[in-house]
């Protein structure tokens, strides 16, 4: 059994509750995630629910579909949403919505079944099932902010997003490799005050006593997963290495992706 599966499932209903009352026509709102529509950030996910599903539950087909997107080489953000539009068979609005909560609770379901352990290939290296519908809530999590954001709706998180404040910790080293840098020392001291009210620590027996990040986790995980900039959230930062992963902090797999500019994304009037 993987508990994240749960969480996922839980994540995914969360952003549906928000988006059920809107019509077809709101979905064409330009949000404030690289000027994306609520269409695209919806097709984004609904293919990313398809492929995680295919990945784990038919290997070879997955593998297919990872050679073909390999050789359509995408080279402007345009040609980025054309091709995602395509792959989702062009349905927006509402029918987009719907389509995508039934693939997001089927690949809830599948993972939620799977050996944690499972090897399963991705766009990157390949990663356990366990890190993939990880990697899924994160996903979920943190597209939806650029929703709640537009719709001007305050998300109230609850303690799954662990699994997302835990991803960003372990992936300290993984941003500054992929800027081909080394980091400028040992990974911080986490101090994380969960949305229950729970404390939470990663890195307490190896980070240097004047290297600590502390605040909200949500508001770390909106770092990490760069929906907010460091200077838009509470988090006190302590320490030369805290404060340059801070600066370009990076959870997500891919090319390395600058954080928004300070004050760019934050609830709208709705």
């Amino acid at each position: 059994m993987i508990n994240e599966a749960a969480d996922f499932a839980s994540e995914c209903e969360a952003t549906y509750t928000l988006m059920k009352s809107l019509d077809d026509a709101d979905f064409g709102r330009e949000t404030q995630f690289k000027g994306w529509a609520i269409n695209d950030i919806m097709q984004h996910l609904y293919m990313g629910d398809i492929r995680a599903h295919m990945t784990l539950t038919d290997p070879d087909a997955y593998a297919q579909v990872k050679a073909e997107r390999q050789r359509v080489v995408a080279t402007t953000t345009a040609e980025k949403l054309a091709n995602q539009r395509t792959a989702a068979g062009n349905i927006e609005g509402r029918e987009l919505l719907e389509a995508w909560r039934v693939s997001a609770g089927k690949t809830a379901a599948a993972y939620a079944e799977a050996d944690p352990k499972q090897r399963v290939q991705w766009a990157g290296p390949d990663m356990s099932a366990r890190s993939s519908i990880t990697a899924r809530l994160m996903e979920t999590w943190s597209h939806s902010q650029a929703l709640y954001d537009l719709l001007g709706q305050d998300r109230e998180d609850g303690d799954h997003i662990r699994a997302i404040a835990h991803l960003g910790a372990i992936t300290y080293g993984w941003t500054f490799a992929n800027r081909g840098e080394e980091p400028p020392g040992p990974a911080p001291l986490i101090r994380l005050t969960a949305p229950s009210g729970a404390l939470w620590e990663w890195n307490a027996e190896t980070a240097l006593a004047a290297e600590v990040i502390a605040g909200p986790a949500t508001d770390f995980c909106q770092v990490v997963a760069q929906t907010r900039n460091i200077l838009d959230v509470n988090l006190s930062v302590t320490g030369k290495a805290a404060t340059a992963w801070m600066t370009h902090a990076q959870c997500f797999a891919g090319p390395p992706n600058d954080p928004p500019a300070p004050g760019s994304r934050c609830k709208q009037m709705g």
